[in-house]
C-alpha cells in the first residue's frame, strides 16, 4: 500500500479526534493514528512529539470546531426563544446514542484536567450563553436566561442518555420547548 506523503495537521487531528471519540485516550496511539491517516508513526511523532501533545492538540481542535459551529448557529438562527431551542438542538445533532455519549464524558474528563482545555470550556460557555441571552432577552441588557437554558440543556442531555423510550433529539426538543415556555411565563409576571 502506498503511503500518503502529506496531510495537514487539521486533517491528521480530525483522524485523531475520531479515534478519541471511538476508543478514548487509551486508544489514541501513534500506531493507531498512522493506520487511520496513512502517515507513518515516525512522521506523526515528529509533528506532535508525544501522546500528551497529540491528545491536547486533538481536543483543542474539537473545541475549535465546537466554537466555530456555535458561531455559525449564532449567525443563522432567529433571535427568538424558538431560535435558542433551534441552536441547542443543532449543537446536539452529533451526540449519538447512549454509548457514544458516555464515551464523550471520558473526553470531558481530559478537558477538566488540562488548564488550556478548561479555558476553552469557559470561552465556549461565554459564547453560548451570550448567543442564548440574545435570543431570550426581554429588554435591553436582559441577561441570565441564557445561562439557565444552557445549564438545563446540559442536564437534559444527561437525562436523555438514560432514556430508551425515544430518540435524544425528540426528548431534547420537548424538554427545551417546555423550559423556554417556563422562562417566558416567569419573565412576564
Amino acid at each position: 500500500m502506498t503511503r500518503i506523503k502529506s496531510q495537514s495537521d487539521q486533517q491528521v487531528l480530525d483522524f485523531a479526534l475520531a479515534i478519541l471519540q471511538e476508543s478514548g485516550v487509551r486508544g489514541l496511539t501513534f500506531s493507531a493514528l498512522a493506520a487511520r491517516c496513512g502517515l507513518s508513526a515516525p512522521t506523526l511523532v515528529q509533528r506532535f512529539s508525544n501522546k500528551q501533545v497529540l491528545t491536547r492538540r486533538a481536543l483543542l481542535h474539537a473545541w475549535d470546531q465546537l466554537q466555530a459551529r456555535t458561531g455559525e448557529l449564532a449567525e443563522t438562527t432567529p433571535l427568538t426563544p424558538a431560535g435558542a431551542v433551534e441552536l441547542l438542538l443543532a449543537l446536539s445533532q452529533d451526540f449519538g446514542d447512549a454509548d457514544s455519549y458516555a464515551d464523550g464524558l471520558l473526553l470531558l474528563r481530559e478537558d477538566v484536567r488540562d488548564p488550556a482545555l478548561r479555558a476553552r470550556g469557559v470561552a465556549w460557555e461565554e459564547q453560548l450563553v451570550a448567543a442564548l441571552d440574545e435570543r431570550l432577552a426581554r429588554g435591553a441588557g436582559a441577561t441570565g436566561a441564557g445561562y439557565a437554558l444552557a445549564a438545563f440543556w446540559q442536564g437534559a442531555v444527561l437525562w436523555g442518555a438514560y432514556r430508551t423510550d425515544r430518540p435524544l433529539p425528540a426528548y431534547l426538543d420537548e424538554k427545551l420547548q417546555a423550559f423556554v415556555e417556563l422562562l417566558g411565563s416567569s419573565g412576564s409576571r
